[in-house]
This record gives C-alpha cells, structure tokens and sequence, in this order.
C-alpha cells in the first residue's frame, strides 16, 4: 500500500530545475519551491528571481492537497523551502498543520495589504481572483442576477450548475457568505441554489463556463480569470467561441480569494526562501505572477483588456483569516445541503 501511495503522488508531481544564467560570481545558492500553481508563466519570474540574485529556483508541481499531504508525510526530511498554494484554505489550513513557519519581513508587510497576510506572520498573499457568476443572456434574466444569493431564486428553477464540493473556491465562497450573512441565512441560500441545480455538479470552472455557453444551464460561478483565458484563446478557438456566448457578473462587494506563500517550517534555504516570497510579493513580482494569468496582483487591478471589460469591483472586508477559520463549518453546510 505504501508503494501505491508513493507511485500516486509522484504520477502527480512535476519538478523543474530551471535554468538561468547565474551570475559567475555568485555562490551556488538554491531555493526549493512547492507550488500549487499551474501557469508555465510563473516560471519566467523565478528566471528573473534568478537571474537577479544568482539563487536557484527548483519548482515542484502539484495539487495543493497533494503538496500538504507530501509535506506532512516527509516531515523533517521534507527539501522544501517556500510553499506557494492557491485559495484562502489551503494556505491556512497548511499554517495550522505545522507546515509553515514565522518569518520576520518589512517588505512583506509593506507590500502586502491588511487582510491578505497571516497575523502570525506565516504567510502573504501573492495575487488575488475574483469569485463571479457566468450567465448566458439568452438563458436568464441578467438584470435579476446582481449577487450570489439570488442563484437562489426561484425562477432560476434548473439553470443554475455548480462546481463540485470538493473545489476549495466553493468552500471559501461559502465560507465568505457565512461571515457576511449569519449561518442560518446561509443555510437559506444553500437550500435555495442548491435546488436550482439540475446538472452534476460539475469538476472544474472551465466546464461551467462550456455548459453555460451551451445552454445547458444558464448560470454558474466560476474564478473570474477563468473566463478571461477562454476569451484571449489561451484553451484554443472553440473554448474562446463558448466564452464570447456568456456574460460576467461581479456582485458588488465581491469575494475576492488568493494564491499565497509562506516559508516551510523545515526550510534549509530559509534566507533564501524569503527573498524569493518578498520578490513574488513585491509590486514587480505580484504583477509578473498575475498579468498573463489573468488574476489580480496585490493592489491594482489586471491591466489587460479582457479583465478590464468585466467592470471594476470592490473587494468585501473579510479577510483570508477569517475565510479559513469557517472552512470547516462550509464544507459541513454544504454536505447538508446536498452540495455534492
């Protein structure tokens, strides 16, 4: 069973060594990055990072999950230095297992907003995404559909398709709506939209946005850079034909969640593992990371045109902290409700 568990978490990771014209004065300095994000443009930072500090950047990739199941089960032989996961429960749910470490940074705090860093020091937000709902016109009404809670409504009877209950995104919507409405107002909209949902619940975003496009249902919620890939044709023509069929709706406040890093409480490259968070939080850096995924960095708002034509919103006030202390009661919520 063992060697089952192993061959299943190495199918499901990927390390880069990536290469970099170090400096020939520099020492041979290294960093080693667990990440949960899958952008291939990520890597054109860490070159920078190198580049510019003659520090190595060795990346492994896999599920967030999978990474915190990795690093619980190497514990002290753990090789990693920096952590990168993506939404506010994984991130806090990594600090609570014991998997990070605090770390002492002006520039993280500075360059990192109130809200989107652990009190504990832990670990800082790096870019943020938008938590919105995608609609088909020709389907439903989208003057009536101006927050979450009316995927409630009645006379959207059997056009409403959700991700799946296992996607941490749903969990800290959830979670969000928690802090902001009460527990037994939740609950409500969760019976309500839950009972608008005709389909499977589906597993991912992209194919939300597909069956929206297609009629199959009429509205769905999805990460806003999701939308915006399909439209600049990064998943190919078709997909960027279904996108143009749709239309974005951002409530306003808006859930706003993130991807964030903290340092490995086992680190052996632990300076090292700092200056290259601080590098990816950095203006600069938070703007490298965000811009051709199409998230949000920090503290602007994505520049390309496509992001921009979805309208401005405004983040609420909860923070990272408090989505990932009412994880737990979200996902129990949600079981009840018959969100599968």
């Amino acid at each position: 069973m063992q060697n089952l568990k192993k061959l299943f978490y190495s199918a499901l990771t990927c390390t880069f060594l990536l290469n970099v014209n170090i400096p020939a004065n520099s020492t041979e300095k290294e960093v080693k990055v667990y990440s949960g994000r899958h952008y291939n443009t990520d890597r054109s930072i860490y070159k920078k990072f190198a580049e510019e500090t003659g520090i190595k950047v060795r990346l492994i990739e896999a599920a967030g999950i999978s990474l915190i199941e990795r690093l619980k089960r190497e514990g002290k032989n753990s090789q990693a230095d920096l952590i990168l996961l993506v939404d506010a429960a994984r991130i806090t749910n990594a600090a609570k297992a014991g998997l990070l470490q605090p770390i002492g940074s002006s520039n993280l705090e500075n360059d990192v907003p109130v809200g989107l860093k652990d009190p504990n020091k832990e670990w800082y937000a790096l870019t943020r995404r938008v938590r919105v709902m995608i609609a088909n016109p020709k389907v439903v009404d989208v003057s009536k559909i101006n927050d979450y809670t009316d995927l409630a409504d009645p006379s959207l009877k059997g056009k409403v398709c959700l991700r799946n209950r296992k996607s941490p995104y749903n969990q800290s919507l959830v979670a969000n709506q928690i802090i902001n409405k009460g527990e037994s107002e939740t609950k409500a909209w969760l019976s309500g939209m839950i009972s608008n949902v005709s389909k499977p619940f589906f597993p991912g975003d992209i194919a939300i946005i597909r069956a929206v496009s297609k009629k199959k249902c009429g509205v769905g919620i999805v990460n806003h850079y999701y939308v915006a890939r399909m439209l600049a044709g990064v998943n190919g023509r078709r997909d960027a034909l279904y996108a143009k069929k749709t239309k974005v709706l951002t409530p306003n406040p808006a859930h706003v969640n993130i991807s964030a890093g903290g340092v490995a409480k086992y680190a052996t490259n632990k300076n090292e593992a700092i200056q290259l968070l601080e590098f990816l939080a950095s203006p600069e850096g938070s703007k490298g990371l965000a811009a051709p995924t199409f998230e949000h960095p920090l503290k602007e708002v994505n520049q390309n045109q496509i992001v921009k034509n979805f309208g401005e919103f405004i983040p609420d006030s909860v923070t990272v902290e408090d989505l990932g202390e009412k994880n737990s009661l979200a996902i129990k919520l949600m079981k009840d409700a018959g969100w599968n």
